[in-house]
């Protein structure tokens, strides 16, 4: 159901940075952009995400309990997921562990405080 997630960003370098390398660790490349927004996806793929300045010229907030899911392939590639958004001036929101049984996932934040998280079920 859901074709594109999008989340805000007040530094399009900088947000372009952090979601290329989450991108390219699922696999996933820059499908359009232009100076206001990028959008990572595959077409006729999974959802995917865009990073975009707001449309109204406002500064970008992040929605309070607003989150963005990033299923990965298995347990490995949720840390990796973690570590690389880490590394490209995330934050951790929650170490990668089990959170229930069948689910395992990491919670962190892109450069301008948006949340994400990787996670894996079964």
């Amino acid at each position: 159901m859901i074709g594109y997630v999008t989340v805000g960003t007040n530094d399009l370098e900088r947000a372009a940075k952090f979601y290329d390398a989450i991108a390219k660790e699922m696999g996933v490349d820059r499908m359009m952009g232009d100076e206001n927004f990028i959008a990572w996806a595959n077409p006729g793929g999974a959802a995917g995400v865009a990073a975009s300045k707001p449309f109204d010229g406002k500064p970008a907030t992040v929605g309070n309990g607003t989150m963005v899911a990033l299923e990965a392939n298995d347990k490995d590639q949720v840390v990796r997921l973690y570590e690389i958004a880490l590394a490209h001036g995330g934050t951790c929101e929650g170490k990668p562990g089990p959170r229930s049984d069948g689910f395992y996932a990491a919670y962190f934040r892109d450069p301008d405080g948006n949340k994400l998280n990787a996670f894996v079920m079964g």
